[in-house]
């Protein structure tokens, strides 16, 4: 048995002492009293025990001695900035703006709305937050007045925290009018707004409200952390829901900080000095857990990079940021990886760098297909991992643990389930499918540390949305299939398979199918209504550029190999070639809105999107296929 394989029959046979081991490598003011504790379906882990977020990220390290250590590198292409701090430094600007929270009147268990860039202080200000206590709950700043107004309505939080301004590819982002908007809009008014004022804009500020950071941080004094229970929560992060109004996950502070250790010791492989970039924005879970926590919860040197995979300035940005900061684990989504391979699919720009101290690529957010996988692999000659997990458990479900052992990698699958995750595949009516079989991917309860405590103040919400389908289990919402050798596939969101003449099909496979075609740089499938055989696959593709074939040659190759590789029972013969498919600012691809333009159906404009001119787009191009179609 190897270590993957003792670890994880520890974790699901005796998960307390699994979990108080892993327990042991945090810092404690005071021990826990149970290690998991069981209450009307929440799983609260490390009960009685007593610590601190922000001490065990930065004040652990300064204790230690290694305060000289490099935390954080901020690195801004689009203010062509550079910038390090230090563990001490980190913890000077981090404890003196917690005194400015406190001076304002934020409580421990108050809650802190942060919305901010991509920029040093939206650290801070998060760490800030678990310093004393309160519960941090921050917005990505791509979000629009409406839906800041919704959050700022849910979680009610005492203080807001912004900037002046977020900075996009050539434009500016006024995020102070935009919050200002925001707050006129919700019932919940806030009493201080803690605002940095960014060179590139300079905000207006409204008396007796609005608080400038940079001013009164140079006059303030050093706050010291405020020792919290481990099951006090840490932060609110909301994720979208299929009623619109968003779900505010709730992690707690001790759990979390166990995992997140345990995750980058075994999952990630990486050791205190290491140098992490995790391509994402702190308003998503990957920046919470990624850019922000467990990086420094390790010891090791995060990079925050506020920047695109291409364009900011050209399509080896990546490979650029390894070789100038000596990055030892990568970390993106596919679609950043897709965009870089529309630019330059030979991989030329990789030759320009050193990448020698890059150790490995993990790549997580969305399905990632084997073409894609092994592209990465063939240009960087790194192992390229691929992990799957969620905004609820806040990291991953399945994976390949590095600093256990080096599973073998099958292109498709997201490794296997990680230590704590008792992963199983059931049906519609609760019955474990077959090896190899698709059905509904759940987890057994107890769910490890880390994981969401629940719904902020709907309970109800919790239970519904996750725990009510499968009496004893938590509903991913995802579906896929565990194979002989306990590797795990995951192939899209439940309303992912469609039904074609009574054969189910994922549209994960066939967009698998699709991308192996040399000519398609990125595609997404979706399923249409039919007549004749309920539902229908519908193929939009982005060529790579350069291809010279004829677009119908192209298709006729794309049919001929979803009959060889999923079958003719596919029905694959509806394939539309656009420029640019409607994606969220994280990556994921717009189906649902897709699948609703196709059918002529009412869609309200996801809040999220990255470009609005792209639905505009798909519309014209479904509109020349003949969509939606004439209703007899």
């Amino acid at each position: 048995m190897g270590k993957y394989e003792e670890n994880y029959k520890l974790s699901l046979e005796n998960p307390q002492e699994f979990w108080a081991n892993a327990a042991r490598n945090i810092h404690w003011y005071h021990w826990y009293d149970k290690v998991l504790e069981i209450v009307d379906n929440h799983y609260r882990w490390f009960v009685g025990g007593c610590m601190n977020s922000c001490y065990n990220a930065i004040d652990l390290h300064v204790h230690s001695g290694h305060g000289d250590r490099k935390a954080l590198i901020y690195d801004s292409p689009v203010t062509n900035t550079i910038k390090t701090y230090t563990y001490k430094e980190l913890q000077t600007r981090i404890a003196k703006t917690a005194w400015i929270l406190k001076l304002k009147g934020v409580k421990k268990g108050d809650t802190v709305l942060i919305y901010m860039p991509m920029i040093p202080e939206s650290v801070i200000a998060m760490l800030a937050c678990a310093r004393i206590g309160a519960i941090h709950s921050v917005v990505f700043g791509g979000f629009g007045a409406h839906e800041l107004a919704m959050r700022i309505e849910d979680c009610k939080p005492s203080m807001i925290i912004t900037a002046s301004c977020g900075i996009e590819v050539n434009k500016i982002i006024d995020y102070k009018e935009i919050l200002d908007s925001a707050i006129k809009q919700s019932s919940h008014k806030v009493n201080a707004v803690l605002l940095w004022q960014r060179p590139q804009k300079h905000a207006d500020t409204i008396p007796f409200r609005d608080i400038d950071w940079e001013n009164l941080e140079m006059m303030a004094k050093e706050e010291p952390c405020t020792p919290v229970d481990s099951i006090d929560p840490l932060y609110i992060l909301y994720t979208s829901g299929t009623t619109g109004k968003p779900k505010g996950v709730i992690r707690s502070n001790g759990g979390h900080c166990v995992a997140m250790k345990w995750s980058m010791d075994n999952i990630y492989g990486v050791k205190p000095g290491d140098v992490f970039l995790a391509a994402s924005d702190v308003g998503w879970v990957v920046g919470h857990s990624y850019i922000v926590y467990a990086p420094l919860f390790s010891g090791c040197t995060t990079v925050l990079y506020e920047g695109k995979p291409v364009r900011t300035p050209d399509a080896g940005v990546f490979w650029r940021l390894v070789e100038q900061h000596k990055i030892n684990v990568l970390f993106a989504a596919p679609t950043a990886f897709r965009a870089i391979k529309k630019e330059d699919s030979k991989g030329e720009m990789v030759k320009k760098y050193n990448m020698d101290s890059l150790r490995s690529i993990f790549v997580a957010g969305e399905r990632c297909d084997t073409n894609t996988l092994k592209w990465i692999e063939k240009i960087t000659k790194k192992p390229v991992i691929d992990h799957w997990w969620q905004t609820e458990t806040g990291w991953a479900i399945s994976g390949n643990p590095l600093g256990l052992e080096t599973l073998k990698v099958k292109p498709g699958s997201a490794t296997k389930p990680m230590p704590g995750f008792n992963l199983k595949v059931l049906d519609e009516d609760g019955n474990e499918c077959k090896k190899g079989q698709l059905g509904n991917l759940v987890l057994k309860l107890p769910l490890p540390p880390a994981c969401l405590l629940g719904i902020w103040q709907d309970d109800e919400r919790y239970k519904r949305s996750y725990l009510n389908h499968y009496p004893g289990y938590y509903l991913t919402g995802d579906n896929g299939y565990i194979d002989e050798d306990g590797y795990v596939f995951v192939m899209g969101r439940m309303d992912g398979v469609i039904n074609v003449a009574g054969h189910r099909i994922s549209t994960g496979a066939l967009e698998e199918t699709i991308s192996s075609h040399p000519s398609v740089a990125e595609c997404a499938v979706v399923g249409i209504d039919d007549d004749f055989r309920g539902e229908i696959p519908l193929a939009l593709i982005i060529l790579k550029d350069g291809v010279k074939d004829k677009p119908e040659l192209i298709k006729e190759g794309i049919v001929r190999l979803a009959i060889a590789e999923v079958g003719a029972f596919a029905n694959l013969k509806i394939i539309g070639i656009v420029n640019k498919l409607p994606k969220t600012r994280s990556g994921k691809i717009l189906r649902g809105t897709i699948r609703s333009i196709a059918e002529g159906k009412p869609y309200t404009k996801p809040s999220t999107i990255d470009d609005e001119q792209s639905l505009t787009h798909i519309t014209e191009v479904l509109k020349g296929m003949g969509f939606p179609k004439t209703q007899s």
